[in-house]
């Protein structure tokens, strides 16, 4: 970050750390990085919620030392052959110490047991390839198999366009997963973060039995651009934010992040579903 020194009259650009400061990209208010992440990456001037990975939303979200992660060696191999695919995704891996995009595994909520997914967007946008849609499918699988709620935090940029039509099957893998998990009377919720786009919206993210939003998240399918070009209107100004979807229907809830934890907890605990019981036939 760069700011202009003028103390002695002259401006001067004077280079910041940019781990030292964080500039809310909202209302440009500046804050100390470790004020900011100490409360969760939310902006207190205005409420701002940026991106967390995987491992920052686990932190905030689970009991300490109940997470157990499934599936952590699971990888892509390129199913269709995309040029320079696995060398991007090697360098991801690298870079985020993640195998993909998605975090799952079993946990505690306050107390409340149940199975988790965190999506990554760092992760080439957290698009759902094979492993993507695979790991969720498990993970709904073990939560029916246990009978536990599932809660995820989905974030995304859609289908992985490197893995062509094996990414656009997981829409339909994932969302049979969770059917059958509904059909055994079990609880799921998910948390729509920034941004909820594409394939994942159209799937499981939009299954939810209650579906909480961040305030001020955007979620949506197709881009503002795409639909107005194909409407020839223009969309209002708040449109594919999470306020717009709840006045509309879409979404149940919007909870800030500091609330969250208590929130999904006092859900899971209201539905009786965080005791590996599920709800009576």
């Amino acid at each position: 970050m760069d700011i202009e020194d003028t103390s002695e009259g002259k401006a001067k650009k004077i280079s910041i750390p940019s781990d030292l400061l964080f500039k809310c990209p909202r209302c440009q208010q500046v804050a100390l990085m470790e004020e900011f992440t100490a409360g969760g990456k939310v902006c207190k001037s205005c409420g701002y919620h940026a991106r967390l990975s995987a491992r920052e939303r686990l932190e905030l979200t689970v009991d300490n030392e109940t997470f157990k992660e499934y599936d952590t060696l699971m990888k892509s191999r390129n199913p269709i052959d995309f040029p320079g695919y696995e060398e991007k995704v090697k360098e991801l891996q690298k870079k985020t110490g993640l195998s993909d995009a998605v975090v799952t595994g079993e946990c505690e909520i306050m107390g409340e047991q149940c199975v988790v997914a965190v999506m990554d967007s760092r992760f080439m946008m957290a698009s759902m390839g094979s492993v993507v849609g695979e790991k969720i499918t498990r993970a709904f699988e073990r939560a029916t198999e246990k009978r536990l709620p599932v809660v995820i935090f989905t974030s995304s940029g859609g289908a992985r366009m490197q893995e062509g039509i094996l990414s656009l099957m997981q829409m339909a893998k994932t969302s049979g997963a969770c059917a059958r998990h509904s059909d055994a009377g079990l609880l799921y919720i998910t948390v729509l973060t920034d941004p909820t786009t594409g394939g994942v919206t159209a799937s499981f993210a939009m299954l939810g039995d209650i579906i909480i939003a961040e305030p001020k998240v955007l979620v949506g399918f197709a881009g503002r651009r795409v639909i107005e070009g194909t409407i020839k209107q223009r969309l209002p100004d708040d449109f594919q934010s999470a306020e717009f979807l709840m006045e509309h229907g879409f979404v149940d809830m919007i909870v800030e992040r500091r609330e969250m934890r208590r929130t999904l907890a006092d859900l899971i605990r209201l539905h009786g579903a965080g005791k590996a019981g599920g709800f009576d036939e």
